[in-house]
């Protein structure tokens, strides 16, 4: 018999976690159907009779509504469902808070910071101010490679195409995205390198620091200095002996802070992957650490899932806000809310942006959400947060590291080899992924698909979070896949 799921008892539809062929008898929630047709992994089929016009329920949830009868075994894809989805919706606060179970403190090896923060990478960062010295910086990292010595574990360049020919909104965004990575703790020590020229000006940049360790950040602007190779070698030495002075020493879990993100995701997302990283996330909460969420568009859809685990009414309204915000967003620019999944998507399963963000949500657990973080805001309060930010994989990991996330967990059920400036553990959804791509993958969820249960699994993350914390190198790492991306909105002078 074939391995499907009914993952909420009010579904009328299943999931199979292997394929289904036709004429093959399937029994989910106590519900036997006979598969009238081949059912894909990850895909969805039905367990009742379902009439023109009526939903489609996952996860307890709507997902979307039929456009013409469907029979029991049908397979239920982007042919014959739709979305419900429209513009912005009014919402009312009826708190569910649920209290997390405890669990016993756990510790890493990381680095603590002069300011109180921990860190679980001690390395230079190069940060250009304008894309225009993308070039030099990268030229700085691979001809100082022999500074990387005794406890700096690297020199990394963060390369990006604006700083200039910006206005407005997108001006101010570059530079406090840029100005957040300054002051992300992974960093030991900060190189900061502009041309001189550009609209974010010197002047800008030091007013969006604010107080910093003089003896941490160091600047170099290309057109005051004869030879800007040299002058940066000498000004990545010094950074190179401020940073050396840390050392790995034991640090409670309760510092750390993870970002929660998933690309590429297929139909067994929302069953294996993310309710593993949920389950972690209520862990880690649980001892007093932080994590957060975001990837907002993939939440339309799912919000009674997330709005009523809001702490309090003004951390509601804030969601609230956030999420109207972006369907605003969506519709000024003559978009609807509901273009998404994407190809990769619906050819693992992902019907309609409900199902994806029914899925996707469950990487938040459930927590209690403590605050709501714009884009480029640091976080500042422990618990459960979400993080204004968009789909796009690069733009909302690169949003997650300016929050100050010490590294990012990324569930994927198609694959991806990119990295955040944070160390980026890729979780599979599915074992055929983790096997085919060992050069990608860091953790295995598809056990779950064949029996493994959720909490075993998240178990087992943890004890990877803690290794990476401690030190262990993700598969992007080891690549040298490190990459930002800014999110823009206006015009380019």
């Amino acid at each position: 018999m074939a391995n499907v799921i009914r993952i909420h008892e009010n579904d009328n539809v299943a999931v199979a976690l292997s394929p289904v062929a036709a004429g093959e008898q399937i029994t989910a929630g106590g519900i036997t159907v006979t598969a009238l047709e081949d059912i894909p992994q990850g895909h969805k089929i039905a367990l009742t009779d379902i009439g023109e016009g009526e939903n489609v329920i996952k996860y307890g949830f709507p997902i979307g509504h039929v456009v013409s009868d469907a029979k029991a075994g049908s397979w239920m894809h982007t042919h014959n469902v739709k979305t419900n989805l429209e513009g912005e919706i009014d919402y009312t606060y009826q708190p569910r808070i649920k209290k997390l179970d405890m669990h016993e403190p756990a510790e890493f090896m990381g680095y603590q910071r002069k300011d109180g923060r921990s860190a679980i990478r001690n390395e230079i960062w190069i940060i250009p101010t304008v894309g225009c010295v993308n070039g030099v910086v990268k030229t700085l990292v691979e001809k100082n490679q022999d500074l990387v010595t005794g406890s700096v574990d690297g020199i990394y360049a963060f390369t990006h195409p604006f700083g200039c020919s910006q206005t407005g909104a997108d001006h101010a965004q570059t530079r406090k995205l840029l100005g957040a990575l300054v002051n992300h703790p992974n960093a030991g020590a900060v190189l900061v390198v502009s041309l001189g020229c550009e609209n974010l000006t010197h002047e800008q940049f030091l007013e969006e620091l604010g107080e910093f360790d003089t003896d941490r950040v160091k600047f170099l602007t290309c057109q005051e200095v004869t030879d800007e190779f040299e002058a940066g070698r000498e000004l990545l030495k010094e950074c190179a002996a401020y940073a050396s002075q840390f050392e790995r020493k034991p640090l409670p879990a309760s510092s750390l802070v993870v970002g929660m993100k998933c690309g590429g995701s297929d139909g067994l997302s929302g069953i294996t992957a993310n309710p593993a990283v949920g389950a972690f996330s209520d862990m880690l909460c649980s001892q007093g650490g932080t994590t957060i969420l975001t990837e907002v568009p993939e939440m339309f859809g799912a919000e009674g899932m997330l709005l009523n685990r809001c702490i309090s009414p003004d951390v509601f309204d804030k969601a609230v806000h956030m999420l109207n915000g972006f369907k605003h967003y969506f519709i000024s620019h003559n978009e609807v809310v509901y273009d998404n999944p994407s190809p990769g998507n619906k050819k693992g399963g992902i019907t309609t942006l409900e199902d994806k963000s029914c899925g996707c949500v469950q990487k938040g657990g459930s927590a209690p959400i403590m605050d709501v973080l714009g884009y480029a805001d640091q976080v500042k309060t422990k618990g459960l947060n979400m993080l204004y930010g968009p789909g796009n994989d690069l733009v909302s990991a690169t949003a997650l590291t300016a929050a100050g996330c010490h590294m990012v967990l990324f569930t994927t059920g198609r694959g991806t080899p990119f990295g955040a400036p944070a160390p980026t553990v890729k979780i599979a959804t599915n074992s055929a992924l983790y096997n085919k791509k060992t050069g990608w993958m860091d953790f295995n969820a598809g056990t779950i698909a064949e029996g493994e249960p959720i909490q075993g699994a998240a178990a087992r993350l943890f004890d990877l979070v803690l290794e990476t914390a401690s030190g262990k190198k993700t598969c992007s790492e080891k690549q040298g896949y490190r990459e930002i991306s800014i999110f823009k909105d206006g015009v380019v002078l």
